[in-house]
């Protein structure tokens, strides 16, 4: 198979800026790798790069919905769009914020699974329906409203739509997974994102 060719690729200084490719910086130390693809190549918009990561962070990390499911809900969006970067990206994130190797693996079979607890499979029900329809049929939306608060309603809608679209952009962008990080994280860089609220972005 021919490997895709990038359309867009990751920018230099004098096309991010010097405050953008230091942000990028932060988060290569902060997961101990170079600078994620993710951030260098949509820092190229410059006008774009700051608010976009504003947003994404209070979803994720900053929102209301615990972390492992939102990070179970990322992964069956990678899965849905197939974006390989956001799937790799996210795998690290959702080891590291509980979820264990098997249900990691597991998400992409979706939720007629074996092994799911209730709440997981109304949470990865929603992925796939908004996925296919842009929409949740009213008994699925019944079940979700018994077990979350309209908080986490809306925010779960935004977190797949959110994580859709970045799925979509990576992939008609080309933008290609970075390597597995080669060192350990650095602390100095995971506080100083962690108070921007970016930490868990350096993953995509």
């Amino acid at each position: 198979m021919t490997p895709r060719r990038v359309r867009v690729a990751p920018g230099e200084r004098h096309e991010i800026g010097a405050v953008n490719l230091a942000i990028a910086r932060l988060a290569g130390l902060a997961t101990g790798g170079p600078p994620p693809r993710l951030f260098t190549t949509l820092a190229r918009h410059r006008r774009l790069f700051r608010p976009w990561l504003r947003f994404a962070a209070a979803l994720m990390p900053g929102g209301a919905l615990p972390r492992a499911d939102s990070e179970l809900v990322i992964l069956r969006v990678a899965s849905n769009c197939r974006c390989e970067y956001e799937r790799r990206h996210h795998r690290r994130l959702a080891r590291a914020a509980g979820l264990s190797a098997t249900e990691i693996e597991r998400a992409h079979e979706g939720p007629g699974a074996d092994g799911w607890t209730a709440r997981q499979r109304l949470l990865l029900a929603a992925a796939d329906a908004l996925h296919a329809s842009r929409d949740i049929p009213d008994e699925l939306w019944a079940e979700l409203a018994r077990e979350l608060s309209d908080r986490e309603l809306i925010e779960l809608c935004m977190l797949v739509g959110h994580y859709e679209m970045l799925a979509m952009t990576l992939n008609a962008l080309r933008v290609e997974p970075d390597p597995e990080p080669a060192r350990a994280p650095g602390r100095l860089a995971r506080r100083l994102l962690a108070r921007r609220g970016l930490a868990a972005k350096a993953g995509g």
